[in-house]
């Protein structure tokens, strides 16, 4: 059982795999941030083993977050199905987006993610056939209806293979990134992004 997540953190991990036995990565990643001040990570799969998400505890959560991070394995070009229940259910209209959902804007989104296959299998010329940012707009765009700003994803391919030196080095950057956001100097010029304008016929209320 993980302590308990610090729900007033400025920095909020999603952490979520459906099977931690069998993370080589992603466990690492979680467990390294645990002690950090200043974050707070919620391990959805062990919250929420029946699926049965508090949207409202969640929501709490993240609007007092300044960094939300998505911690979880690629999995069939996508995330694990726990973790698009809560953009599902936590991500309402009029909170998250639409004319009165400003409770994210101004944040920012990262996406932390490993996948199975190496980096050359992300190629026209590999079996997945795109690289790996042709899977990025679902996030991409998900920011921007929020008004959030994405961050540069921090991915390691061939997590099941890469040489354990790698992995520590992945593991000591996610902590080190975590450790010291809004200070990276990749992000330095990134500009804001302004929330996408919803009209309310296209989401009307039920």
């Amino acid at each position: 059982m993980l302590p308990m997540a610090d729900e007033l953190a400025p920095v909020l991990v999603l952490a979520a795999h459906p099977d931690w036995r069998q993370s080589r990565v992603n466990r690492r990643l979680r467990d390294a941030v645990l002690d950090l001040p200043g974050v707070g990570v919620r391990d959805l799969y062990e919250l929420y083993p029946d699926f049965d998400i508090d949207a409202e505890a969640e929501r709490t959560a993240a609007a007092q977050a300044r960094l939300i991070v998505l911690l979880h394995p690629l999995q069939w070009y996508s995330m694990p199905p726990l973790q698009k229940l809560w953009l599902d259910q936590v991500l309402a209209y009029n909170w998250a987006y639409g004319p009165r959902g400003h409770a994210l804007q101004g944040k920012d989104l990262w996406l932390v993610a490993t996948t199975g296959g190496p980096e050359d299998s992300y190629h026209p010329q590999g079996y997945n056939r795109y690289f790996f940012d042709a899977f990025l707009p679902p996030y991409e765009q998900t920011a921007a209806l929020c008004g959030m700003r994405f961050l540069p994803p921090l991915v390691l391919h061939g997590a099941r293979r890469a040489p354990e030196a790698e992995v520590q080095a992945h593991v000591a950057t996610f902590r080190q990134r975590l450790a010291t956001h809004p200070r990276w100097p990749e992000i330095e010029d990134l500009a804001a992004q302004p929330a996408c304008v919803v009209p309310e016929p296209d989401r009307p209320q039920p």
